[in-house]
């Protein structure tokens, strides 16, 4: 329980804990839970009037981020993004928020997320409790959006270091690096499911009247919404700077597979002439000119290098060797 700014005791019996914050109006309670069971959260929902398709929404999970306005409550979803940078890996929680009269329930999946940060910052500031449970939405919304830009600034330096690997003058493993890309493109893919659906929900906090949201709390809305905007824009320029990339891998191949065809055509036209000057010269024909003549043999010989070296030299001032 907070009351005017301040933490205070631990309630014993949530209903009753209820029934003093709404009477005196300058306190809430703030009830987190981490993946709770359906006989958990029961008594919660009970206790705080909750919706029962926003229950069955906390309960199961697996929603994209959303803000739906109930009777008796207010109840936002937000997706966590972490990123585990041995894997190359974009993992996403679910963070929801129950925003109503005097109280504040927020349901957490996954590893991510975790709220103790959030709310020793919130209590180091009791200008900002005061605002009840606006304060807690927004102190969260706010951790949550700003850690993705965090995380976009680290996908930022892998793309950078697979760029060098595709730009690279002799990359070795042209397979790998493909499936690289494509495997970044997932987990970019996975980062914009988080950040792109929130734009909504964040536009309506910071531009509407949303009910148990106090209405001086716009600006900071506002700040939040601002910085989602930031993290969105990142985001659509790492995707379009994996697909130049990829791209550039593919055109790239395409030019060292017509290098390799240059030159295995260059070989077998170096090959060809010897062969063909040799399979005229070992045909069993009794009246040949030059099977009478002595130096006929090291002539043919001598003949065919000269082709063959000759042959060289203009493939390789082409540039095909």
């Amino acid at each position: 329980m907070y009351r005017n700014g301040l933490r205070s005791r631990a309630p014993e019996d949530l209903s009753d804990a209820l029934d003093e914050a709404r009477a005196t109006g300058d306190a809430f309670l703030w009830v987190g839970m981490h993946e709770p069971t359906e006989k958990e959260f029961e008594h919660v929902s009970q206790e705080f009037g909750l919706h029962p398709l926003a229950v069955e929404d906390a309960l199961t999970a697996h929603q994209r981020p959303k803000l739906e306005v109930y009777d008796d409550s207010l109840f936002v979803v937000l997706k966590p993004v972490m990123y585990d940078d041995d894997a190359d890996r974009v993992t996403t929680g679910e963070l929801m928020v129950f925003i109503g009269d005097s109280f504040v329930v927020t349901v957490r999946h996954g590893e991510g997320a975790a709220l103790a940060a959030v709310r020793h910052r919130l209590e180091q500031d009791p200008e900002v409790l005061r605002h009840g449970p606006t304060a807690v939405l927004y102190a969260v919304s706010d951790a949550v959006v700003d850690h993705y830009i965090e995380v976009a600034a680290e996908l930022q330096g892998d793309l950078e270091e697979l760029e060098a690997e595709v730009f690279a003058p002799n990359s070795a493993d042209t397979k790998n690096t493909a499936a690289r890309i494509y495997a970044f493109k997932r987990q970019v893919l996975e980062f914009r499911r988080a950040t792109s659906p929130l734009l909504q929900p964040m536009d309506r906090l910071a531009f509407g009247n949303v009910p148990f949201v106090h209405e001086h709390s716009q600006p900071f809305f506002r700040d939040v919404a601002d910085h989602l905007t930031k993290a969105n824009e990142y985001i659509e320029g790492l995707d379009r700077l994996l697909s130049d990339a990829l791209a550039a891998h593919l055109a790239q191949m395409g030019v060292r597979q017509n290098d390799d065809m240059r030159k295995i055509s260059a070989w077998a036209a170096m090959a060809a002439v010897p062969t063909m000057v040799a399979g005229i010269y070992g045909m069993n024909f009794k009246h040949m000119p030059e099977l009478t003549h002595r130096w006929g043999y090291p002539a043919v010989v001598v003949v065919m290098a000269a082709l063959c070296l000759g042959l060289y030299r203009m493939f390789k001032r082409r540039g095909w060797l």
